[in-house]
């Protein structure tokens, strides 16, 4: 047995730290532990770092896509900051979203967090994760579905509310028909914001349901309807990508539509910048990414639940128009925005 440490007069030493040397002295005279073994306890008591913590984000992202990147890119700041082991996986199919979810609860990692575009495929995998004791949180779709699907928390931007914001800056516009281009069918964010759209924007607003994983054919397919219909004036996409092919069909239809759009990233910030497109919605990815990390930690380490568990953690709208678009385009730059 290690003899005990000496503890100095009390009168040296106020008393928050008499009673730690006593802790300390008492630990190694009645237990036998070690100086490591003392360090050790401490270390978890303060934040749960003795433990290496694995985290898997899911998401319905495309492979390449320029948004996802900076999801992830924020996931990986959280991660690189809490000392967690981060894995990145998606698929824009539910049922292969589904798979992924499973896999890592299969890997037994210390949390998860998902998208919900399509909440009914991941309701199952999810209902797994809780009941092996993995902690699910949600970020970027899925903001109606989130709570009943047993989700911690939520990190993310309401898309009806995004929505009807556009919808009411199309009329402060002087906007009388637009074209809201639906890139994935099934994908309940983008049709919340068409519809959010269309419920405030007191213009005629159409859907345009087109192929986002073929760039060429949802030009096509907005350069066809606008010849079709030469009276839109505005066309509205769900995606900086395909706010710039939009503005490439409307020069070969040779509409005088004006293009915004929903999301952003750097080549859409010069589009911004040079008034080819009127404005774009950030709802913030690398914000959602990193959040939703740093919540998982939180919780694992600290017992937080962001929001209490009932409501969302909100990152967005915020508009990007050509009076804000400098401070926008430094933050791009450095592939944060």
């Amino acid at each position: 047995m290690n003899p005990p440490l000496p503890v100095p007069p009390s009168s040296s030493l106020p008393r928050s730290l008499r009673l730690a040397a006593l802790a300390a002295a008492c630990c190694l005279v009645l237990a036998g532990c070690s100086g490591a073994d003392l360090a050790a306890s401490t270390t978890d008591r303060a934040g749960g770092s003795a433990d290496h913590i694995k985290i898997a984000l899911i998401t319905h992202g495309a492979k390449d896509d320029a948004f996802w990147e900076l999801v992830r890119k924020g996931a990986e700041a959280a991660a690189a900051k809490d000392g967690v082991d981060l894995t990145y996986a998606s698929d824009s199919d539910g049922a292969g979203q589904a798979e992924l979810v499973r896999h890592a609860v299969r890997d037994k990692v210390d949390g998860i967090a998902v998208t919900l575009a399509k909440p009914q495929a991941l309701r199952t995998p999810v209902a797994a994760a809780k009941a092996a004791g993995i902690p699910v949180v949600g970020l970027n779709s899925g903001i109606d579905a989130w709570r009943s699907a047993g989700l911690l928390e939520y990190f993310g931007q309401d898309e009806s509310v995004a929505g009807r914001a556009v919808g009411d800056k199309l009329d402060g516009l002087d906007v009388k028909h637009a074209l809201c281009v639906i890139h994935e069918r099934g994908n309940v964010a983008l049709e919340a914001r068409c519809a959010g759209v269309k419920k405030t924007f007191t213009g005629e607003t159409d859907m345009l349901y087109v192929d986002g994983t073929d760039m060429d054919a949802m030009t096509a397919a907005v350069t066809t309807r606008l010849r079709q219909d030469p009276d839109i004036d505005e066309v509205i996409t769900n995606g900086a990508q395909f706010a710039i092919a939009a503005v490439k069909a409307a020069g070969e239809a040779g509409s005088k539509a004006r293009i915004a759009t929903f999301d952003l990233n750097k080549d859409l910030v010069t589009a911004v910048r040079d008034g080819r497109v009127q404005f774009a919605v950030d709802q913030q990815p690398y914000l959602q990414g990193y959040l939703a990390v740093d919540g998982l930690w939180l919780h694992r380490t600290n017992g937080n639940v962001s929001g209490g568990g009932v409501a969302p953690v909100l990152t967005g709208p915020a508009f990007v128009t050509r009076a804000n678009v400098a401070q926008v385009a430094r933050l791009a730059a450095a592939g944060t925005r």
